[in-house]
């Protein structure tokens, strides 16, 4: 069983520090939950959680959203992206332009209205990768809605999931964060998963953490 609290994460983020290299470049803390007593056969023993953290991860997410006329305005000034309906066909003949969108977003965002186009249009691509817009995280909106605090708010959310392996990995914070930042957002998503898991800590073989190109180090 991992108890996990604030002095328990401190003195791991501590033993990564003074382990690893220096980059030239800013490193996130990735925190990896192994997984037990779980059978991934099983749909209903998966995992696939978004909880809200308290602080940002360190760095801006990227979301795009897929829009008609009714928020056409709005995405344009709130999103990072902004796909118009009759912009589809374009994407639809070219697969790797909807690769592109993928690997360069976080989340994504669609216009409720207009939900069975984009699955027929990006499903394919963004299923298999986790990314379709999902109501879950608030990301199918209604045709007239305020998108400000739903960017906002997912800037601070995090998807969790284990469905093939029972392994669940996610970003936490930057190294050049404010420590107790990503301590809160630490404890936030461990409470989050173990409050979704059957046997709840009895679910839990161990918790790791590490920085992008350091060895992890397990949170005792």
């Amino acid at each position: 069983m991992v108890i996990m609290d604030k002095n328990t994460v401190k003195e791991a983020i501590k033993n990564l520090k003074e382990n690893s290299k220096k980059r030239s470049f800013k490193q996130t803390f990735d925190l990896i939950i192994n997984l037990k007593g779980l059978n991934m056969k099983k749909s209903e023993q998966h995992i696939e959680i978004y909880t809200q953290l308290h602080y940002s991860k360190g760095k801006p997410v990227k979301i795009c959203a897929f829009i008609g006329p009714e928020l056409r305005e709005e995405a344009a000034k709130v999103c990072d992206t902004a796909i118009f309906v009759d912009d589809f066909p374009k994407f639809q003949a070219d697969k790797k332009l909807i690769k592109k969108l993928a690997s360069e977003h976080s989340f994504f965002i669609a216009q409720a209205n207009i939900m069975p186009k984009v699955a027929q249009v990006f499903g394919k691509v963004l299923g298999t990768r986790g990314k379709m817009p999902n109501p879950k995280a608030g990301c199918v909106v209604p045709p007239k809605t305020s998108l400000q605090p739903l960017y906002e708010r997912l800037q601070q959310t995090i998807k969790l999931k284990a469905k093939v392996q029972p392994v669940i990995k996610c970003t936490v914070g930057a190294e050049d964060q404010n420590e107790e930042e990503v301590i809160d957002n630490i404890i936030t998503t461990y409470n989050s998963v173990i409050h979704n898991l059957p046997g709840e800590q009895n679910n839990i073989k161990n918790v790791l953490l590490k920085l992008t190109m350091s060895t992890p180090v397990e949170v005792k």
